[in-house]
């Protein structure tokens, strides 16, 4: 099994986790926090705005079910990329648009994707999205994991 992993930042982790749990190729998401200095993270420090950390998911996956090009589509359609800081009604430098990259085959399709988004002019204003490498992941609490299916919101 070629096994391998993404961190994405999307505004509020619990609607990019559900997105990604939709899609039965990938192996499994985890909600947390990344690229921040504090270390173990909890989410009221977080959401203070206090730890430089962003809410991300962490997405397992087999390439050989699912490409990575994949991956970034569901990425780039679960938000919006060209709100600094900001995803609907949350508003903090913890919801930042942000890939963290494992391997520099993903920094470079994640570059190339972006160019591309920029180029179709999809969105009218800028991509503010940030390509970065891979930071240490911070596991979000257990009653944050798969948070909208447990509370029966699809």
């Amino acid at each position: 099994m070629a096994a391998n992993k993404i961190i994405f930042g999307a505004g509020c982790f619990w609607g990019v986790e559900a997105a990604f749990r939709r899609n039965k190729s990938i192996k499994n998401v985890t909600c947390g926090y990344s690229g921040g200095h504090t270390i173990n993270p909890t989410y009221t420090l977080v959401c203070a705005g206090t730890t430089g950390h962003i809410e991300v998911v962490l997405v397992e996956y087999d390439d050989n079910e699912i490409s990575f090009e994949a991956l970034l589509n569901e990425f780039w359609n679960c938000h919006n990329p060209t709100t600094q800081d900001r995803q609907g009604p949350d508003i903090g430098e913890q919801y930042r648009s942000v890939i963290f990259y494992f391997t520099p085959e993903q920094e470079k399709s994640a570059r190339e994707s972006k160019e591309k988004l920029e180029t179709s002019k999809r969105w009218q204003d800028p991509i503010v999205t940030q390509i970065l490498p891979a930071s240490q992941f911070y596991n979000a609490e257990e009653y944050h994991q798969n948070y909208l299916a447990k509370h029966g919101i699809h």
